[in-house]
């Protein structure tokens, strides 16, 4: 599952990470959640790249109330091509998320909730995999959103969660990117965990409200003050989440034939 992630690196990097032509207008966020307005990469209408801002929690063209986006955060891999919530957006719509890493959970031995930030080990960004959708109200007004697919966990955070966001290596964000690419399912694979890195951090990331870059700092174990070097130490099963928000929850509609908007 991917439920909180973060975003810091300079605009000209990620411009220069994702072939965009000009830096974004963003800034650091070190605490994005589901529902909030999150940056995406996607081909517009001439085929370039281009970053703007839609919300996280995908919305199905179909859907009849748009509140459904929250229990649409994530589509799991193993059947993206398939659901109606998802199998449009995977076919026509697919697009990266940029991330400097993501939040994950484990359960402490006396039953606390310890939250983990795990990223790549050089600090580059990187790109989720995610799906994009436009849905229209009855009064006409658009609604972007967004989901982040996921797949089974690597080596690295099996002991953490059974599962995790697809990353793109950025020699593929061509092919995931272009609509006409239509060979991707080889895309959806585990990320290599050897790239990759975690370390507790302070409890403070639960509450999405603190958003700044003591989230991202490494603690030492069973502590809430920054630790001199990141701690990737051997943990337990993790348990749930706590955002309340379950995996590719389930379909509540059929979904009717829709004309495609873009």
């Amino acid at each position: 599952m991917c439920g909180r992630y973060e975003l810091h690196s300079h605009p000209a990097a990620i411009a220069l990470a994702f072939g965009l032509a000009y830096p974004p207008e963003i800034t650091a966020r070190f605490n994005i959640a589901p529902t909030q307005q999150v940056p995406i990469v996607r081909l517009n209408a001439e085929g370039e790249r281009e970053l703007v801002q839609v919300r996280w929690g995908l919305v199905p063209r179909w859907a009849k109330d748009p509140s459904i986006g929250v229990k649409m955060i994530n589509a799991r891999a193993e059947t993206v091509a398939t659901r109606s919530a998802y199998s449009t957006a995977f076919r026509r719509h697919r697009c990266l998320l940029p991330a400097d890493g993501f939040y994950e959970w484990t359960m402490r031995a006396d039953g606390t909730k310890q939250p983990l930030r795990v990223g790549m080990k050089d600090g580059s960004v990187f790109g989720l995999a995610g799906l994009h959708e436009r849905w229209l109200s009855p009064d006409g007004e658009p609604l972007d959103t967004c989901t982040i697919v996921t797949t089974e966990a690597n080596s690295l955070l099996r002991a953490v969660h059974t599962r995790m966001p697809v990353i793109v290596p950025p020699e593929a964000y061509e092919a995931w990117l272009d609509p006409a690419s239509e060979d991707v399912a080889h895309l959806l694979a585990s990320f290599d965990s050897r790239s990759m890195t975690y370390w507790p951090v302070s409890p403070r990331v639960n509450n999405v409200r603190n958003d700044d870059s003591a989230l991202i700092a490494p603690i030492a174990a069973n502590d809430d003050a920054p630790a001199e070097t990141p701690v990737q130490a051997e943990l337990p099963v993790q348990a749930e989440l706590p955002v309340g928000v379950g995996d590719d929850e389930l379909e509540t509609e059929a979904a009717p034939k829709q004309t495609q908007l873009f």
